[in-house]
């Protein structure tokens, strides 16, 4: 049952409102009744599916991450080539961003999207960098549960609005080669703000149930985290309360989000070779393909660091403690150091922007 605090007082208030309309016989009291009750299992019911039973005293714990275990005397080494990546993302994609933004031949929907990609990195680095680094400079291994679970809904999130963003990269690509004279009508300034608007409401609401479900849990297993970073099936894995929703509700949302972003994403590509391959020129052929590029890699950088990491949490529970944290590091660092790269090289306009800027800084 309810708490008697949400039950006495919902009933008087009943009561009360509707003595105001008309005078309560025995039988309209006891109907009356059964119904609150009714509706207050309703409430009971909602309660259980999004508090879990041990929300009554909320959760405070602290959490410990873990570096690269056994090497634990190594970490300073570890540290310069890991400072050294972070350092590459932050500059790499800020880098990127100015130059779309001060380049007005890259105002265009192709290079938005890409702006949205580096930004997106920008934000994966700025949400990890504290806790990979603290632990690594022995400033602190020690993180609060308010802590874990807002940097696990930024991670998981940004994974989220990358994926998304693949997916409109796909669509431009998909537009300017299979119907290029109305890729300027389809692919509009206000189609791609809503576009964008799209993507962010759907990474910043769809994985709220399951993370405020987190701060109710008990959590009764030693607790050492997997990574230098949090992740929510890392939390779930220490829970000793009901995680049946939580561990659903991400699988449904990794099969609607991840996984239908990604076969989108390869269903462009199919109409975008079909189209290629109708063209009667090779060398037409092959300079549609090189705009694809770019973006082929960057749709690898990101999902084959997102399958290793969900093969090892869901079937490397044997492998070592190493091999979860190296394949975490991956996880978060990868797209973002190796984007910046791949549209540097392969984007013509940007390269030369770049050397251009080089040039006039030298």
């Amino acid at each position: 049952m309810v708490h008697e605090l949400f039950q006495i007082p919902l009933k008087v208030w009943l009561y009360n409102n509707l003595k105001l309309m008309l005078i309560l016989d025995t039988q309209t009291i006891d109907n009356l009744n059964k119904t609150v009750n009714k509706y207050l299992s309703y409430f009971e019911n909602y309660l259980q599916i999004f508090m879990p039973a041990s929300s009554a005293s909320i959760n405070s714990s602290i959490f410990i991450l873990t570096g690269f275990p056994g090497l634990d005397q190594y970490s300073p080494w570890f540290s310069i080539p890991l400072s050294s990546i972070y350092a590459m993302v932050f500059l790499g994609n800020s880098l990127v961003l100015h130059v779309i933004r001060t380049e007005p031949s890259l105002h265009q929907p192709m290079f938005y999207f890409l702006a949205m990609l580096a930004f997106t990195d920008l934000c994966m680095g700025l949400s990890t960098v504290h806790t990979v680094l603290g632990i690594l400079w022995g400033i602190s291994q020690e993180i609060s549960l308010d802590a874990c679970i807002t940097q696990a809904y930024f991670v998981h999130g940004l994974s989220s609005t990358e994926s998304g963003v693949l997916l409109v990269m796909a669509f431009d690509r998909f537009t300017a080669i299979c119907n290029p004279l109305r890729y300027t009508s389809i692919l509009t300034n206000r189609r791609i703000i809503n576009f964008m608007v799209a993507i962010v409401m759907r990474s910043s609401v769809s994985i709220l149930p399951v993370i405020i479900r987190l701060k109710f849990f008990h959590y009764c297993r030693p607790h050492v985290l997997s990574h230098s970073f949090c992740l929510h099936q890392d939390l779930l894995r220490l829970a000793c309360s009901d995680i049946r929703f939580n561990s659903l509700y991400a699988l449904i949302l990794v099969i609607f989000v991840l996984l239908i972003d990604a076969v989108l994403i390869l269903i462009s590509y199919v109409f975008i070779l079909y189209t290629v391959l109708a063209v009667a020129s090779q060398e037409e052929r092959l300079r549609s393909l090189q705009t694809c590029v770019s973006h082929i890699s960057a749709v690898l950088v990101f999902y084959i660091p997102i399958i290793g990491l969900t093969m090892v949490h869901r079937f490397g529970k044997h492998l070592s403690p190493l091999v979860h944290v190296l394949m975490g590091n991956i996880y978060i660092l990868f797209p973002p150091l190796m984007n910046p790269i791949i549209y540097s090289v392969k984007t013509q306009q940007i390269q030369s922007r770049v050397k251009k800027w080089f040039s006039l800084k030298i």
